[in-house]
Order: structure tokens, then sequence, then C-alpha cells
């Protein structure tokens, strides 16, 4: 599959061909790029007559051209995997809802305030070191395990996270594993003693906060009602501070409330960050929040109004990294993430306050998808196996996509909640993940082509 595209940067057009199966990325002249929509995809009407006024002679050697890559397997080759089911035997990382409970009430929370609908629980010492030795039991023959503390806000239960910590180091020792941590906070409670402590333990620290401050506290206060921004940001700031090589970065997300989400991103980074991640909301389309087909073009617009000040600011001095541009065109993604995305109900799962284990942190509290519990072990292997047939090369809407190797197949929660399966499609999800990824291949290429 070949993928023909363009992209104006400060008022000049480039274009680009994008080899689906090889990841091959390629600046080419405009001739090339007419031949290659229309041999692969479909031309404009303004294309079409452009075409039509290559020469005889241009159009022969493209051809002759275009015919050579694709006979020596250079573009166009037949995929390498034409079957595919992820192993559910082994596990690698577990996400512990640390507590079900929450100091922050967001408007968008698919969590319910933190709880998953269910009753506050704060996770025990006991219940998480069972669920390290659920993932060291489950693990196989891998090294290296990861662990995130996830919530609500996991730093209302500071005290069973050091314990689970301190086990899963000893634990880890004696069975020859390896631990990486990850915390999520939204940064309330994150005073001195805890920043050193996250700092020392953790290998990579998500902050979460919107961006400006009238959009951060439009849709995000404290259960009492209360503006937080201030204190969260000087928080996080911290936190940025006390990491310095080490792995973070800011997560926030985007709403039917700021369709101008770039100004967030930008925001973010004018603050002093410098690893951003700011995400589209997943909602019903009867929230007032919720992202809608009719926001969809302001939205693709927005990304390249952000795109073209990224480019800008990775050369002046600001530079940042942009989570969804961040593209490894050398070697990119292992096949199990190319077909199958993060992993989870296989190689990933989520383990609640009681120990109850799901396929992921978003399909928590929901009775369909409960796989067991940490004391118990895997009592509905099912569910397991059917994540694990849950790949790009089962879905029709996923075969003809240019972006698919670089999503997966898109998150079956959101699927689900969608369509009811989760092999179903996010429709407003694909459209948003393709143009990323488009933009990310332009940013490499225009950055490639800077540094020669």
């Amino acid at each position: 599959m070949v993928h023909p595209f363009r992209y104006v940067h400060e008022g000049k057009p480039y274009y680009l061909l994008w080899d689906v199966e090889s990841a091959s990325l390629s600046v080419i002249d405009y001739a090339a790029y007419l031949f290659a929509k229309k041999r692969y995809a479909t031309l404009t009407p303004q294309e079409e007559e452009a075409y039509f006024l290559l020469s005889e002679e241009d159009r022969r050697e493209l051809s002759e051209e275009f015919d050579e890559l694709e006979k020596d397997g250079s573009l166009n080759a037949e995929p390498i995997i034409k079957e595919f089911s992820k192993s559910a035997d082994e596990v690698k990382a577990l996400c512990l809802h640390i507590c079900h409970d929450c100091n922050l009430a967001c408007e968008y929370c698919f969590a319910g305030g933190g709880t998953y609908h269910t009753a506050r629980d704060y996770m025990s010492a006991e219940v998480g070191k069972k669920a390290i030795d659920f993932l060291i039991e489950h693990s196989g023959k891998r090294k290296n395990l990861e662990v995130d503390f996830f919530g609500g806000e996991p730093l209302m239960n500071m005290g069973p996270v050091k314990e689970i910590v301190g086990y899963a180091r000893e634990q880890g020792e004696k069975f020859g594993k390896r631990f990486a941590f990850t915390m999520t906070t939204n940064c309330l409670l994150l005073d001195d003693k805890t920043v050193e402590y996250l700092n020392e333990e953790m290998e990579n620290v998500v902050l979460s906060i919107d961006g400006r401050k009238t959009v951060h506290n439009a849709v995000r206060h404290t259960r009492n009602g209360k503006d937080a921004y201030d204190v969260i940001l000087q928080n996080a700031l911290k936190m940025r501070k006390a990491r310095g090589d080490k792995k973070y970065y800011v997560r926030g997300t985007f709403t039917a409330k700021n369709l101008d989400f770039s100004e967030d991103i930008l925001a973010l980074n004018d603050a002093g960050f410098d690893q951003i991640s700011v995400e589209p909301v997943v909602l019903p389309e009867e929230h007032p929040l919720a992202l809608k087909k009719e926001h969809l073009d302001k939205i693709l617009a927005e990304y390249d109004r952000f795109t073209e000040e990224y480019i800008t600011r990775r050369k002046d001095g600001r530079w940042f990294n942009f989570f969804h541009f961040m593209l490894d065109l050398e070697h990119g993604p292992c096949p199990n993430k190319r077909l199958t995305g993060c992993g989870a109900g296989t190689e990933y799962l989520a383990v609640t306050p009681t120990g109850d284990i799901y396929p992921c942190h978003q399909f928590a509290g929901l009775p369909d998808f409960l796989i067991g519990n940490v004391f118990s072990g895997i009592q509905k292997q099912s569910i397991r196996d059917t994540f694990a047939k849950n790949c790009v090369l089962a879905k029709e809407h996923c075969k003809k996509c240019f972006a698919k190797y670089y999503c997966g197949g898109g998150c079956a929660a959101n699927a689900y909640n969608f369509t009811g399966s989760i092999d179903g499609q996010y429709e407003m999800g694909c459209e948003l993940t393709k143009k990323r990824l488009e933009l990310s291949l332009a940013v490499a290429a225009l950055e490639k082509k800077g540094k020669n």
C-alpha cells in the first residue's frame, strides 16, 4: 500500500510518498506526486488537469520508475505478515488502580470522578503485593516488567505505593526481574517529599494538566468546586525540574470547549515543559464536551496550524516533543505493537483496588470484561483470547488504511464504547490518527531535509 500526500510549510508545498509495508518515506516532486496519486489513490479535479499536462515522456519515465520500484519490492509490496494472533499467555505490564477516588472532579472524566462507578476503594499493600506476585508468575521468561500506578488520584494512597515498590524490588532480585514504575498524577498533592520519592523510584512520571489556565479551570475543579490550576502548575513544574533528563511528560485533554487546542499545547511549552501530550477527549455524542463530526474540519485545521509552529519552535530554541509526532522511521514499533496496539487484555492488564483484573483501566468495573482476581488468578481466559485476536489484519476498516501499523487498530475501549464491540470502528479516532500520522511524517521529512 502506498500513500501519496502533501504538506504546505511556510507557503511551499512538499510532496511525500509513504510506503505502508516498508515504512519508507520519500520527498518527491510534483510530477511524481501526481503520478503516484493517479496510480494509488484519487486525483482531485485540479490535480487531474495537472496530470494530463504532463508530457508523454514524463509519464512514461515515471511509469518505468514506479514499475521498477514495485518489481524489486521497494514500493507497494505485499504484506509480510498476513495472519497474526497475539500471545495471551504472558503479561509484561500491570496498571494498578491505587485508589478509586480523586480530589478533582473533571467534567470529562471517563472514570466517573475516579471511582469507576464503584465504591471509593483504596488498594491495600496486600492487594498490591499479590498483584506483583501475579505479574512475576505470568511473565514467563520476560526480564523487564512494568507497573503503572493509576487512579483516581494515586497520590491519595501513597503508603501502599511505597510498600508495593519496595516489595517489587525485593521480588525482582529474587526472580531475576527488573521493574519499571510509572506514576500518573493530577499534581495537586505533589509536595517536596513526594517529588523526591517519585523522582527516585519512577521510570516515568505523567503530569496531568490541560494547558491554559482558563481552559483547565473551565473543566477541572476540586471536589468543592475551587480552581486549582495555579497549584497544579507550580507542582508540575517542580516535578519537571526534579526530573532533569529522566522520563516524564505532561498530558492534557482537549474538548469541544477548546477546539483551538494548539494554544494549550504551546502554553505548556511556554510554561517550561518539553515533553507534551494533549489528547482528544472521547465522550458520548450527547455529552456537552464531546467532539462531534461537525468539529472535525476545525480540529484537522488546528493540527495543521499547530504543526507549523511546532516545526518553528524545534528550530529556534523552544524545542519540545509532541507525543503524537514521535516517530522512529529507522526501526519503528515491533510487530506486536504494529498489529495490536497497546496490548490491552493480553500483555497489559489492569488491577482494581480489590484485586479484580480487567483488560485495561478503561474496562474496569464492566462485568463482561472481568478476567479474574490477583488472589484467585485468571478465571476467564476466553476474554484474553478474544483480545489476542483483535488485530489490524482482522478488521475490514483497517486493511486499506495507511495508518494501520501506527495505531494497531485503535483503542479497543473506544471501539467498544461507540460500537458495542472491541473490534468496531471509532471513526473520529481514525480520522485524527490519520491526520496526525501525515503531519508527523511531514515533520520527520522536513527535519531530515534540514539536516542534510
